[in-house]
Order: C-alpha cells, then sequence, then structure tokens
C-alpha cells in the first residue's frame, strides 16, 4: 500500500503546483496588463475542481480587455457550472453595462438581491442600469433605500442627487449633494452642482 500511495500522493501535489503556478502566471500576466495572456493560462484549469472560478477569472480578464462578448459567455458558463454563484451573476453585470445592456443587467441584478437582498454590489450595479434606462423615479426612490442601508457610503448619495437633479427637484437635489460631501469633501460632481445652483 504504502508504495502505491508515494506515487499517487506524489502525483497529486505535482497538479497542485501546477494549478498553483497557473493562477500566480494568470495574476503576474493582469498585473502586467496583458490580460489575454492571463485569460489564455487558465484553460488548463477549466475541468479542475475550480473551474467556475476560473471561468469567472476568464470573464473578469475578458472584461478588463474589452472583449465584453467573451466575457459574459464565461459568466454564463460560471453560471451553468454553479447556478447559485453571486458573484456569477454580479460578474455578468459588468460587461453588460458596459455595452449598455442596461436591462439584461439590471436582471441579473435583481436576480442577485432576491437571493441577498442588500448585496452592496448588487444594488449599485442595479442603480447603474437604472440611469441607463433614464429611471429617474425608480432610481430615486432605490438611491433613497440603499442609503438608509448604507448612510456612510457616498455612492447612494449620488444617485439620489443624480436622480433627483434629473426630476427637477432642485432643493432635495441640494441636500443630497451636501450628504455626497459630508462623506466626499469635494467630490466634483456634488461640488459644481451645489455651486452652479447656488447652493454652495
Amino acid at each position: 500500500m504504502k508504495r502505491l500511495a508515494t506515487p499517487l500522493l506524489a502525483l497529486f501535489c505535482l497538479t497542485a503546483q501546477a494549478d498553483e503556478g497557473a493562477w500566480q502566471k494568470s495574476y503576474v500576466l493582469e498585473a502586467a496588463g496583458k490580460y489575454a495572456d492571463a485569460e489564455g493560462v487558465l484553460n488548463a484549469l477549466a475541468n479542475g475542481p475550480d473551474a467556475d472560478f476560473a471561468l469567472m477569472r476568464s470573464g473578469w480578464l475578458a472584461y478588463r480587455d474589452g472583449s465584453y462578448n467573451e466575457a459574459v459567455t464565461h459568466y454564463q458558463r460560471a453560471l451553468e457550472r454553479n447556478p447559485k454563484s453571486l458573484e456569477a451573476r454580479n460578474g455578468i453585470t459588468l460587461p453588460l453595462l458596459a455595452q449598455q445592456r442596461w436591462r439584461e443587467a439590471a436582471m441579473y441584478a435583481r436576480q442577485t438581491i432576491a437571493e441577498s437582498a442588500w448585496d452592496y454590489t448588487a444594488h449599485v450595479r442595479l442603480l447603474v442600469a437604472e440611469e441607463g434606462l433614464r429611471d429617474w423615479r425608480g432610481m430615486a426612490e432605490h438611491a433613497k433605500h440603499l442609503a438608509e442601508r448604507y448612510p456612510a457610503d457616498a455612492t447612494a448619495w449620488v444617485y439620489l442627487a443624480r436622480a433627483q437633479a434629473w426630476l427637477g427637484n432642485v432643493r432635495e437635489a441640494g441636500n443630497a449633494y451636501r450628504r455626497v460631501l459630508a462623506r466626499y469633501p469635494g467630490q466634483a460632481e456634488a461640488a459644481a452642482y451645489l455651486a452652479k445652483n447656488g447652493a454652495g
């Protein structure tokens, strides 16, 4: 038994080292801005125990490289392997938003929210989609609720302020932009709006 176990253990260790080397090489290539090469390294991991992670990482790298359709495909394949993955659902919103496919991005963000009610990433990406769809009333209501859950976060207040500005509610927009500046002093959008509207 010992004679059989040793070669099997050695083979397992070599495989684990090869996988670790592939991950490491992928991160090094990404840091160098070589996104396509970093993605190519992951092909060897496509059928391993972390295949869904390899697909998500490939999706991220394709997104960084500007290959948005390819990124969507990788994330969809990751979801097929693991339909419970909130990370893959959030991930797929990135290339969809980049392509201004607002409704599809909103659909995936809402699916994440249905599973995890106050997932911050999903809510922010849904706000981006709502802005793209010019759904100012929906965006204002959504941003208000997000700001209640994340009151120290400037991002929710920015989206609330933008929505109020588009709705023509100068006072409400000004109040929200002042909340932005309390959390992010000097934030350019807030400062510009308040200066223009005599509320600086």
